[in-house]
């Protein structure tokens, strides 16, 4: 939201109260309140028939400081608040000359105490300034024309500064420039609105910024001021905290120590889905011929999903598989799982009028309300469709045990469909919270009861989503998805922008619909974003008209997906680390390459490659003809499909059939790759190839595995005398290739 005409001149129907002037300092055991006076104070008469703002500055973590700016404390409305993981700390309040400073680990929020001179600094351990909050910054708007009030602060950037992450954004990857609403919607992939919006950014300067708000937090970043990002909502209150990793890691570390990290997932989820896709016709003899052609042409199938009409249409959600279509759906998820396969269902927080849900739901109070008592109902999807109210313990309860039934049938996941078309206007929560606050929120709590039910029902390690809402925090209940994107180059490119945005947003782990959701892609997009998906972390064939099984293309597409479906396979020791890192760091296992290569400022700005784990750079082709660009860090690097070299620091261009795409090897990597290929959960230790990548005489690198129960092995390998020794705590042996 923007409130200035200019850079001096406010907006004529908004009337912007400032800090302008630190006029009281109040140390306590934890925390330092400021009083800002919203004009200068030379005198006593100054303090009368003027505003002042309430500044309080806490640490929930180390190296976080919690800004909380107040302006009036009596409004009374219920709203709902993230979920937090905060740790004891012992901040350090410090008196300098003309300033005040407050603590938490090495990062310092020092507040200047001169007249008529408003800012607050934020330093890094080394002193080194990373933001301020100064002239026009911090302050309260009323919007004389509607009556509501705003918080905002604004925070400077320097030359060279860029701003990253917000949620799954498919506009620019750098979000400088641009205007970002946090506001859930269901936009498709090629607009401006977002189904996963997150208040957390970070720049290429070590920090990063969280707006603790579930409503429709306002960013206007380097786009009102072209030196700033600004942050407001609606509210008498803003609370923010500044982040500070030291690098994009650290930061992503520290935000995801507070918002929550994603759990361990089992390993068969990042095998190959099949989907029955949306809107084609398909009952048992549909679905097995999928499952059983997949296998005929030698392609590993990992989860079959059935999405939306596995229930009568009109119905959704009753959870009663379609008689017409599923006579014997236990026999079915028998025989299917006796095939090897996991199974997913889809669903969704929405009852349809004709589901007998909804009658029950109606009668118990379990469905959203108008403030006059009545069900908010619309046609828009499901004819009267009503929602769960899922602030009433007792309707997640209700919702959830139908879940239940369906997993102790024999469904392993659940497809969380939608969670972003929640009313705000008229509404009345079970437990009174604001509606525009919830709107976001809703999908939290959402997709929280949801993987909490699986993981209840399966245990510990086998719960897993495919969820396509989001806000903060959600990353605990992974996978999430890309939404609906459409069979073309362009398209593919806007979904990784939007995966590289999201994993700037604390999210380890994410995927996409191959091939596009809307329309058929011509067989050569299909086998260009075969390649993408299945060297994303979680991969699936889906789409709504037609469906995505490789031959419908053509044979060549077979051969794709069967080549790099295997591949994946052989990643997982690999792959399975870089979750376990996702889990006990928060590091993604898809990575924008600045955040592996913080200190070259040519990966700034790279929006069409990025870092599987920390050591495989893959570059997606766009193109029919096969052409790619892409950019090589410093160091000789190697391709892990045919085995050259190139050298890096500089751009390439290559072209590729479709049994190829650069993916090159890290210079220094020791690449754990296992023995099986026809599925993604084995032990990754029995046959298990070292592959070493140039790494020094002398030198020696550590990598861990993780078998899918649980257990960790590490392997030292050390070059000397041109050759490599791998020394081991396993019990089995391992080989060892070196490669250049």
């Amino acid at each position: 939201m923007k409130f200035t005409r200019g850079y001096w001149m406010i907006r004529d129907n908004f009337t912007m109260n400032y800090a302008t002037q630190c006029v009281r300092v109040t140390p306590g055991e934890k925390e330092l309140r400021v009083l800002a006076a919203c004009r200068p104070v030379k005198g006593r008469g100054d303090i009368l028939n003027s505003a002042a703002l309430e500044v309080r500055l806490t640490a929930p973590r180390e190296n976080i400081i919690r800004v909380s700016v107040m302006h009036f404390a009596g409004r009374n409305r219920k709203v709902p608040h993230f979920e937090t993981l905060e740790e004891e700390t012992s901040p350090a309040i410090l008196e300098e000359e003309g300033a005040v400073c407050f603590k938490s680990g090495g990062l310092t929020a020092r507040v200047l105490k001169a007249e008529g001179a408003w800012q607050v600094d934020f330093l890094g351990a080394d002193g080194e300034l990373l933001t301020s909050s100064g002239y026009h910054g911090m302050g309260h708007a009323l919007d004389r024309d509607t009556g509501k009030t705003y918080m905002s602060d604004s925070l400077m950037l320097d030359v060279g500064e860029c701003v990253y992450g917000l949620g799954e954004r498919f506009t620019p990857y750098v979000k400088n420039g641009q205007s970002v609403d946090m506001w859930n919607a269901d936009g498709g992939t090629a607009s401006e609105l977002a189904y996963k919006n997150i208040p957390f950014y970070m720049t290429n300067r070590g920090y990063g910024v969280f707006v603790e708000d579930t409503s429709d937090v306002s960013f206007e970043v380097a786009s009102e001021k072209v030196e700033r990002v600004q942050f407001s909502a609606e509210g008498e209150t803003l609370v923010y905290d500044v982040i500070w990793g030291g690098t994009p890691k650290g930061t992503l570390d520290l935000y995801t120590a507070l918002t929550g990290r994603p759990p361990v997932l089992p390993a068969w989820s990042f095998g190959l889905w099949l989907s029955t896709s949306f809107t084609t016709n398909y009952d048992e003899a549909t679905a097995t011929s999928f499952i059983d052609g997949m296998a005929e042409r030698e392609i590993p199938l990992s989860v079959f999903h059935f999405d939306c009409y596995w229930m009568r249409g009109y119905n959704w959600c009753d959870f009663q598989w379609d008689p017409d279509t599923f006579p014997d759906p236990e026999g079915m998820l028998k025989r299917y799982h006796e095939k090897g396969l996991r199974l997913c269902c889809w669903i969704n927080p929405y009852i349809a009028q004709q589901s007998a849900l909804f009658t029950e739901g109606m009668e118990k109070g379990y469905l959203l309300k108008k403030t006059n008592g009545d069900v908010w109902q619309t046609d828009m999807w499901q004819a009267g469709m009503g929602i769960v109210d899922v602030t009433n313990p007792a309707a997640r309860e209700w919702y959830c045990g139908y879940l239940r039934k369906l997993l102790r049938m024999g469904i392993d996941c659940l497809k969380t469909d939608f969670g972003e078309r929640i009313p705000v206007r008229d509404i009345a929560y079970y437990d009174g919270s604001d509606p525009l606050y919830m709107h976001n929120y809703y999908t939290y709590l959402y997709n929280k009861m949801v993987f909490e039910t699986i993981k209840e029902e399966r245990g510990e390690g086998e719960a897993v989503l495919f969820a396509r809402s989001a806000t903060a925090g959600c990353q605990q209940f992974p996978v999430h998805w890309g939404g609906d994107n459409s069979a073309s180059y362009v398209s593919m490119a806007e979904t990784l922008r939007a995966g590289l945005s999201m994993s700037h947003s604390g999210f380890g782990f994410w995927s996409h619909d191959i091939s596009g959701f809307e329309s058929t892609a011509p067989a050569h997009v299909y086998k260009r974003w075969v390649q993408f998906g299945l060297l994303s972390s979680h991969s699936r064939l889906h789409g709504s008209t037609s469906y995505r099984v490789p031959w419908a293309f053509d044979e060549e597409s077979v051969d794709v997906v069967r080549k790099f479906t295997r591949l994946k396979c052989r990643l997982m020791p690999y792959l399975y680390a870089a979750m376990m890192e996702a889990h006990e760091k928060g590091t993604p296992m898809m990575r924008p390459m600045m955040l592996e290569f913080p200190e070259d400022p040519a990966c700034d700005t790279l929006d069409r490659q990025y870092m599987m784990g920390e050591s495989l750079l893959v570059a997606p082709v766009f193109r029919e003809d096969g052409r790619v660009s892409y950019y090589l860090p410093h160091g000789r690097w190697t391709s892990l499909l045919h085995g050259d070299t190139a050298e890096g620091g500089s751009w390439r261009e290559e072209t590729h059939d479709f049994l190829s795409l650069p993916l090159m090897v890290r210079p220094g990597t020791v690449l754990p790759l296992g023995s099986c290929e026809t599925r993604p959960d084995y032990d990754y230790t029995d046959g298990l190839e070292l592959h070493v990548y140039q790494l020094p005489e002398g030198e020696s690198r550590t990598v861990k595995v993780w078998n899918p129960d649980g257990q960790a092995f590490t392997y030292t390998v050390t070059m000397k005398d041109g050759k490599a020794r791998a020394d081991t705590d396993a019990a089995k042996p391992c080989k060892v290739i070196v490669h250049g």
